[in-house]
């Protein structure tokens, strides 16, 4: 279970197992408060993901050729 612990400016600092965590406002809903319980929906981006692998390949690439 997420909890928010407090707002800071545009960081929203959350506790998980008893650690803290500093994640980005902008990814919270808006009505966001301090003690709200928050659910995450996790979802892998394939294409985005290969998009990314191809970059880093091409970089890896350029780097030793």
């Amino acid at each position: 279970m997420f909890i928010i612990d407090r707002l800071e400016n545009d960081i929203v600092v959350v506790e998980y197992e008893g650690r803290t965590y500093a994640l980005p406002r902008k990814i919270m809903p808006a009505s966001a408060k301090e003690g709200d319980v928050i659910k995450f929906d996790f979802q892998i981006d394939g294409e985005a993901t290969k998009a990314r692998h191809k970059r880093v390949k091409s970089l890896v690439d350029d780097l030793f050729t």
